[in-house]
């Protein structure tokens, strides 16, 4: 299974990059993309601390990890979740990431003006959903 990930990964960034992808692509290629890695799919404490806090807030109990990071320049963030479900619908992804994104904006003061990026990782450290809900 991981292989095949592995491979899929690879041909989607190939594509990417074959594609005529914008400056602001390039600049995000440059950095390594937050997220699961071969070897881990634990989450970064900050990711793991504000899991734990949307978790308390009543929201979805296999999300063990959410991370924020800044888009370049100002623009809108990429939020990475981390979660122990398998499940690879779209209408539990939508709902998930609405109630992650309230959670942000109403307890945590994150304010997304121009919207947000959102990346979806498993328990086996695999892309469920990658989500571009920008303006």
């Amino acid at each position: 299974m991981r292989g095949r990930n592995l491979v899929l990964a690879v041909t989607v960034a190939a594509c990417a990059a074959l594609s005529g992808c914008t400056d602001e692509g390039a600049d995000r290629a440059a950095v390594p993309a937050p997220g699961p890695t071969v070897t881990s799919t634990a989450a970064p404490p900050d990711a793991a601390a504000l899991a734990e806090r949307y978790r308390q807030a009543g929201g979805d109990a296999d999300v063990y990890g959410i991370e924020r990071v800044p888009g370049p320049e100002g623009t809108s963030p990429l939020i990475v979740v981390r979660t122990h479900n398998a499940d690879t619908g779209d209408a539990r992804f939508k709902q998930q990431a609405a109630s992650i994104t309230a959670y942000l904006t109403l307890s945590e003061g994150v304010t997304l003006p121009h919207g947000y990026r959102m990346d979806v990782f498993g328990p086996d450290g695999g892309l469920l959903h990658r989500w571009d809900a920008t303006t």
